[in-house]
C-alpha cells in the first residue's frame, strides 16, 4: 500500500499547489504574473489528472488482488 499512500500525497501535493497558484493568480493585478500564475495552475491540472489516473489503477489492481 506504499504506492497508493505515496500517490495520496503526491495528489494532495498538487492540488495544494494549483490552488495556491490559482490564488496568486486571483491576488495580483499584474497581467503578466497573472497570466503565469493561471497557466501554471492549468499545468498542474494536468499533473492532477494523471496522478488520479494513476491512483484509480493501483486501487484497483489491489483490490483485485486482496480478492483472489
Amino acid at each position: 500500500m506504499t504506492v497508493r499512500n505515496d500517490l495520496e500525497k503526491a495528489l494532495a501535493a498538487a492540488e495544494s499547489a494549483k490552488a495556491t497558484y490559482a490564488s496568486f493568480a486571483l491576488s495580483t493585478e499584474d497581467e503578466s504574473a497573472k497570466q503565469m500564475f493561471n497557466q501554471m495552475s492549468q499545468d498542474l491540472e494536468s499533473h492532477v489528472s494523471s496522478i488520479k489516473s494513476r491512483l484509480q489503477y493501483v486501487s484497483q489492481n489491489i483490490n483485485q488482488a486482496n480478492q483472489a
